[in-house]
């Protein structure tokens, strides 16, 4: 199967090298089943052949933080828990893009929602966050704060019109008059390796068939909840059923995760609420540019937000005599 020949110049660049990086010179047998385009977002590219995959990272990708977080990925201390890009020197950029080289690893299957491994996903989580962050001044803060904003912008910028654009924005404002903050020094004073951008989308099986988080685009240091925040903000949306939030908790909590306390929603109530803002955000601005109407699962995350906003601003109930 000749990708190369059949897509556009980032794809079929990446193409390009993921066929060299696995064959060289030589003859490529690989099926089309192998062979295929797995993404094509502003936010990253990804081809795979055989049992690479290669990804162009988004355009305007920073050199320094980008460079401290493929390192993190390939960190000993984090064996087990990242999947680690493919060794040996990095193919050049494409258009500007910077590419990386990884293993391909079976992706959680969205058709059988039954056997999403929350648990597996929450333990690793745990363990990312208990991991002694290295003494890299390079490593940056994690972007799950800086992505729920540039979601809003981006509603702002392209569908500003929209009849729902009011809503979002009143449960916006209940995050930043709360004061989101970068998310890098959660937890006190204090700040934790952390995903930055986890749901699970983000989890592959490595070659021995163990659970691995992948893609580090947006890890650093920062507060650990920003990690809980996406399934917190599903089940108060109620997307998410009780009792899988309640397994996975229940597993982030047993493995020694630091996000959470006695009271969990103290730690998580701002990140989930950010979360459901940044999720409603994004769909208008996509139902927009598609010409579409918001489908059931954006419209429940909208109407999310007119709870958290009127949930803020009910009048307190008048004190009895």
């Amino acid at each position: 199967m000749d990708l190369a020949q059949t897509t556009g110049d980032v794809l079929g660049a990446l193409a390009l090298m993921a066929r060299g990086a696995v064959h060289g010179e030589g003859a490529c047998g690989c099926g089309p089943e192998t062979v295929r385009i797995l993404a094509d977002r502003e936010d990253g590219a990804v081809v795979r052949h055989g049992g690479l995959v290669a990804k162009a990272h988004a355009p305007g990708t920073e050199d320094a933080p980008h460079a401290a977080r493929l390192a993190l990925a390939g960190r000993p201390e984090l064996d087990g828990i990242l999947l680690p890009p493919v060794p040996g020197p990095r193919p050049g950029p494409v258009a500007g893009r910077p590419v990386t080289l990884w293993p391909y690893g079976p992706p959680v299957d969205p058709g059988d929602p039954d056997t999403a491994p929350w648990e597996e996903a929450a333990r690793l989580l745990a363990r990312l966050h208990r991991t002694p962050p290295p003494a890299d001044p390079a490593l940056p803060a994690m972007r799950a704060p800086a992505k729920a904003a540039l979601a809003v912008e981006r509603m702002l910028r392209t569908a500003p019109g929209h009849p729902a654009a009011a809503t979002v924005l009143a449960a916006w404002r209940t995050v930043t008059d709360a004061g989101s903050g970068s998310g890098g020094e959660g937890g006190g004073t204090r700040a934790y390796l952390c995903h930055g951008d986890f749901h699970l989308g983000q989890l592959v099986r490595d070659f021995r068939g163990a659970w691995r988080l992948i893609d580090v685009d947006d890890a650093g240091l920062g507060d650990p909840a920003w990690d809980l925040a996406r399934p917190a903000a599903w089940f108060a949306a109620g997307l998410l059923p009780a009792e899988v939030w309640a397994r996975f908790l229940g597993a982030y909590e047993e493995e020694g995760g630091p996000a959470t306390g006695a009271d969990p929603w103290a730690r998580l109530d701002l990140p989930a609420r950010a979360l459901t803002v940044q999720t409603a955000a994004l769909a208008l601005a996509k139902s927009t540019a598609e010409g579409r109407a918001v489908d059931e699962v954006e419209a429940v995350m909208i109407d999310t937000c007119a709870r958290i906003t009127l949930s803020r601003t009910a009048p307190a109930p008048a004190a009895s005599s």
